[in-house]
């Protein structure tokens, strides 16, 4: 076993290498044939792969554990498979620590593409100090043990003139490539489109999901006219759509764009928005790692399966409550 303490201090072993188990044996004889797609990143034209992943949620469960070896088999089907974006926070936990010394013990960590945030504003719109803010990124810094951050955003809209003006203080030295802004709360959106229309941004970071298409209204169109990159955040509904889809078969139609689970399906609709750069679900098991990258391999929908895709979805049963 590997302690999430043994990862910190740097004094553990990197653990076991990727189990082929029989979940992992099915989710690679399931993976689309293929290279995993690329897009560019609007600011420079840098490619970057369409899936990543992201440590909330399950990672961030597994990363506060006192066994955290999941995590790394998580990775290294990750880089296996040419999967490079890594989006973390401070705020997420254990993960951006546990994340950082894994991939330095793994020897990965400049393959990747490392993204994360920074916030040190109080709740409900309270002002950031810059001194808090520039020591949170320098921590992050220290984590990641290279030298450069690849993308450092301002999480949640916390005090966007104060943190992203101290974000570019640290693009500015070069110790960070991209600076952007994410929110996941709708109550957020008029702020976040305020600023991505008077401000310079190379990223933004929003929840986008078949069940959940609010920013395809302003947001995504403004990103495209804008020329900014988007990161989009909880694919699956924060799990929703799994749980609707229970018990409905994935419609055999989804072959024509190469998705044979709904991990695929669902990665699939938001990677036909052309406005998505990446897309960087959560997860802390290596068979749904490789699953999730199929989503990114092979054809993408058409607007005509878009449409298709979105009867699909909101014919699904609802969940209870909502």
């Amino acid at each position: 076993m590997i302690s999430r303490r043994d990862f910190l201090v740097g004094t553990a072993g990197v653990g076991a290498s990727l189990g082929l188990t029989p979940h992992v044996l099915r989710a690679l004889a399931a993976l689309p044939q293929g290279t995993l797609l690329q897009r560019a990143i609007p600011a420079t034209g840098e490619t970057i792969p369409v899936i990543g992943l992201g440590s909330s949620a399950t990672f961030a469960s597994v990363a506060r554990s006192e066994d955290v070896t999941a995590l790394r088999a998580v990775f290294q089907a990750m880089v296996d498979r040419g999967a490079r974006v890594f989006d973390t926070a401070p705020s997420y936990g254990a993960s951006e620590a546990v994340a950082a010394t894994l991939v330095n013990q793994m020897g990965i960590a400049g393959t990747l593409f490392w993204a994360t945030k920074v916030n040190v504003a109080g709740r409900g719109g309270a002002a950031a100090d810059p001194a808090a803010a520039r020591a949170q990124i320098e921590t992050s810094l220290a984590r990641f043990a290279q030298p450069k951050i690849d993308l450092l955003q301002v999480h949640n809209m916390g005090d966007p003139p104060t943190q992203l003006k101290v974000a570019r203080e640290f693009k500015k030295a070069g110790t960070v490539r991209y600076v952007g802004i994410t929110t996941t709360f709708p109550n957020q959106y008029a702020s976040l489109i305020d600023v991505m229309r008077n401000e310079p941004l190379d990223f933004i970071g929003v929840d986008y999901a078949a069940d959940n298409r609010d920013v395809e209204e302003v947001i995504l169109p403004l990103a495209q006219q804008r020329k900014i990159a988007v990161l989009a955040y909880a694919p699956f509904g924060r799990t929703s759509l799994f749980r609707r889809a229970a018990n409905t078969p994935l419609p055999e139609w989804a072959r024509e764009f190469d998705a044979t689970t709904y991990a695929q399906f669902f990665l699939k609709f938001c990677l036909s928005h052309p406005a998505i750069t990446a897309v960087t679900p959560a997860t802390s098991q290596a068979k749904n790692m490789i699953d999730n990258i199929g989503g990114g391999i092979g054809r993408l929908p058409t607007p005509a399966h878009r449409e298709q895709m979105i009867r699909f979805v909101d014919a699904l049963p609802a969940l209870p409550g909502r």
